[in-house]
Parts: C-alpha cells; sequence; structure tokens
C-alpha cells in the first residue's frame, strides 16, 4: 500500500472502533529507512491533533509532554526542544511547532507509530479483537518505511505484533524476528514508558539504550 492508501484504511477504522468526534493519528518521523521504529498502541484523546478542527500534522504525542522527556532520556531527542515541550500548553501547539518537534524526531532517524490508530473519548484500553484488526495494516506501514528495529512498547502491542504471548518482564533486551512478506525485522519489546506506566520509564529507558548499541 501507499501512503495515502493506508491513511484511507486508518480513518475507516477510526469510523469502526473510534470516537465520532475525533481524528485517527497516523505515524510520522523519517519514512524511509528508519534506525528505529517506535510502536505504542493507540493515540490518547490529549493528542491535539485529534481534534477535529486541527489543521496541522497529524502524529503521535503532539501537545503530550511525557513521550518527550522519555526520548529525551534516551538519548532521542534534543534538549532544549524538550524543555520547551515541558513549560509549553496543550493549547499553545502550533502547527508549526510540531512540524519542529517531528522534523527533530526525523532528523534522530526516528518513526513514531501507533498499532491502533483509533482515538476514544477516553483512556480506556482497546480489546484484542481491535489490535489484530489494526495488524496487516501494521505490517503493510512497517515494510513501506523499512526500519532497522522495531520497539513494540508493552505486553499487549508486542502480543499483538508477534503473534505469541509476549511478557515484557521475561524478555527484556531479547530481539524477536518479525516476518513479513517482503523482509525480516529485529523486534525488542520494552515496558509501556508513559500513563499507567510511567514506574516501569526508568527500566524502558534502560531497555532502550541496550538496543541502539547492538
Amino acid at each position: 500500500m501507499t501512503k495515502k492508501e493506508l491513511i484511507n484504511e486508518f480513518d475507516k477504522l477510526q469510523e469502526k472502533y473510534g470516537s465520532i468526534n475525533c481524528n485517527s493519528v497516523y505515524g510520522g518521523g523519517l519514512e524511509i529507512n528508519p534506525r528505529l521504529c517506535l510502536v505504542f498502541i493507540n493515540p490518547t484523546a490529549r493528542n491535539i491533533a485529534t481534534n477535529k478542527n486541527w489543521k496541522g500534522i497529524r502524529c503521535q504525542w503532539l501537545g503530550t509532554k511525557q513521550v518527550w522527556k522519555f526520548l529525551t532520556n534516551c538519548g532521542l531527542f534534543d534538549k532544549d526542544l524538550n524543555n520547551e515541550i515541558q513549560i509549553k500548553k496543550a493549547k499553545d501547539w502550533t502547527p508549526e511547532f510540531c512540524e519542529k518537534v517531528y522534523n527533530e524526531v526525523k532528523n534522530q532517524g526516528i518513526y513514531i507509530t501507533n498499532l491502533a490508530k483509533c482515538t476514544q473519548d477516553d483512556a480506556r484500553t482497546l480489546p484484542n479483537y481491535v489490535l489484530e484488526d489494526y495488524r496487516k495494516l501494521l505490517i503493510e506501514e512497517i515494510e513501506l518505511i523499512n526500519p532497522q528495529k522495531i520497539i513494540l512498547f508493552g505486553n499487549q502491542v508486542s502480543s499483538i505484533v508477534l503473534k505469541e504471548k509476549i511478557s515484557v518482564s521475561n524478555c527484556r533486551k531479547h530481539p524477536f524476528e518479525l516476518k513479513t512478506n517482503k523482509n525480516k525485522y529485529n523486534c525488542f519489546s520494552v515496558y509501556y514508558p508513559v500513563g499507567n506506566g510511567l514506574f516501569n520509564s526508568p527500566k524502558a529507558i534502560e531497555d532502550m539504550k541496550f538496543v541502539l548499541n547492538i
């Protein structure tokens, strides 16, 4: 699929699984052979790009703080830009500032996406069948960008993508091979580092640094 075709499919699944009040949110960053593809679970409604009136890019974590602090602590984001993010209110994120943030993501050689692109009104956990419905599209997305390594955040994302029961606590720093029709990719399961998983952020940072150095 092309990027445009993927976006069309993501928007169809937003209508099926997401809130009628929200936009779906797509991946962003370096779209050709990034060194890392980071796969989170699904968009947060706190992302300003989920607003139906939003005119800027529709990428992950816009208007939020925790992920950018996490990436900075991993050595994967500019410290000065993160400091700017930490003092900026969500309402002050302009389309131009969002472009600036994702230009830094691109410059770091990273692509950030979610397994599911559907936004809910709240932070409810998505059932497996919804994530499984997105899996084929994620594989298409991965093949399109062709990353060097893939980071799967959390047990649920890891289990769905790899099609086996995964517990991050039992497989830290262990590579998994994801085979697609076009390629093979090295994947690593890492603790979810934000939201309810914030207390695991130090372990996630340790594992991210390990992956970067192999």
